[in-house]
């Protein structure tokens, strides 16, 4: 039987990340690992260039049941400290957006970063290794029925090539999304198997599907985006959308269908950076009265969503047909169209899991399991569930860290 003071499933980032820690305390490290690459995950993020983390990173840009759970790792390791790795490894990177730090290449480089670190530690990575079946702390039996022998305490894991024995235990096994890189719910089933309650799980920062009466006219804009201000579950966010053939996607979209529960509905603010759209309206009216509604929304949106815009809402005719109540109902409903989600696009394609390992049952400082010792779990298969724009990546590098000083 192979033996190792620590073994981590799954060789994404926080695992990779937990990994080069614990090898540089001296510690013996195996990182398991089904798939046959490691880091799916980070290799196609952010488009191929990996938004690995955001220098804005505060505790308030998580969800959480227990929102005070993170605060702790994300003080210990700041995305500074990880600047520094990938700088210090030579990886270049642009601030592509306030804060949101990208590899200036492509994504592999920060993968790169990672296996070298566990190089560098002595850790070993092994892919294409399934854990089939992990005992429950066994405690081995002495010579001729003797007192049990403390040197079996750990865990047993029962792998495609052999079995393994640790101390220590770290599962990294993230969460549901994007099953077609291979996601599952291996680590809520171990949770579960050491009695701890596993939170109820959805997709995040996730496209939206839509009714048929709105997918009827905004369809045929596939492609098309738009700045706007979206809002759900009282959280809201100025940034780009997009429409799709399926529904509404883009940062905008994304972001709040974390804090959006079913049923309830979106509200759209098409026009974020125009602050009296009625105003506006009743000068364009005064200025130029033969103006049509389309003509003026030109000034704003794209051809096509101008004209789409009308059409679906009836905005015909010169600005000079309208009376100040006629504009206010167009003013009305650009800066708060609402529409009912049918659903989002699932796991899929979404980015994260929300919900996951309950935080209570587990340290914020070491990340141990607290009625199991030896038993870790870090990055997304806890309930902790960062925005868009590199907070996830941030919260894998810091559960990593942290676990890693701790195992």
């Amino acid at each position: 039987m192979q033996h190792y003071d620590v073994v981590i499933i799954g060789a994404g980032a926080a695992g990779l990340m937990c990994a080069a820690s614990a090898g540089y305390r001296g510690r013996s490290v195996l990182v398991l690992d089904h798939a046959n690459k490691a880091g799916k995950k980070i290799l196609m993020s952010g488009g191929g260039r990996c938004n690995f983390t955001n220098l804005n990173t505060t505790p308030d840009h998580f969800v959480s049941a227990n929102p005070h759970f993170c605060k702790s790792a994300l003080h210990r390791y700041s995305p500074w400290h990880f600047v520094e790795l990938v700088e210090r490894h030579g990886v270049g990177h642009v601030e592509k957006a306030p804060g949101q730090l990208f590899c200036d290449s492509s994504s592999k480089a920060i993968l790169q970063v990672l296996l070298t670190e566990c190089e560098w530690a002595g850790a070993e990575v092994r892919l294409n290794t399934a854990v089939t079946h992990i005992n429950d702390r066994p405690v081995g039996e002495g010579a001729a029925g003797g007192p049990p022998d403390t040197d079996e305490r750990g865990f047993r894991l029962r792998t495609g090539s052999g079995e393994i024995r640790c101390e220590r235990l770290v599962i990294a096994a993230g969460g549901l999304s994007i099953p077609t890189l291979g996601a599952s719910a291996f680590a809520y089933r171990v949770a579960e198997q050491f009695g701890l309650k596993v939170l109820p799980t959805r997709a995040g920062l996730v496209p939206f599907t839509l009714q048929p009466s709105d997918k009827a006219w905004l369809a045929e804009l596939s492609g098309v985006s738009a700045e706007v201000r979206a809002e759900a579950g009282g959280r809201a966010f100025a940034e780009p959308m997009l429409i799709t053939h399926r529904g509404l996607s883009g940062p905008a979209m994304l972001q709040v269908s974390s804090f959006w529960t079913p049923g309830d509905a979106v509200t759209v603010d098409w026009l974020p950076a125009l602050a009296d759209p009625l105003a506006a309206l009743r000068q364009a009216r005064q200025e130029q009265p033969g103006t049509g509604v389309e003509k003026w929304l030109r000034g704003f949106f794209s051809q096509r969503l101008a004209g789409a815009l009308a059409a679906h809402f009836g905005w015909s005719g010169p600005l000079q047909h309208y009376s100040n109540e006629a504009l206010a109902e167009i003013a009305s409903i650009l800066k708060g169209w609402r529409f009912k989600p049918s659903g989002t696009e699932g796991y899929r394609t979404a980015e994260v899991t929300l919900g996951g390992v309950d935080t209570d049952s587990v340290s914020s400082k070491t990340f141990e399991v607290k009625n199991v010792p030896g038993l870790y779990f870090i990055g997304e298969a806890l309930d902790v569930t960062g925005e868009l724009g590199g907070f996830n990546f941030q919260w894998a590098w810091a559960s990593g860290w942290c676990a890693g000083q701790a195992v």
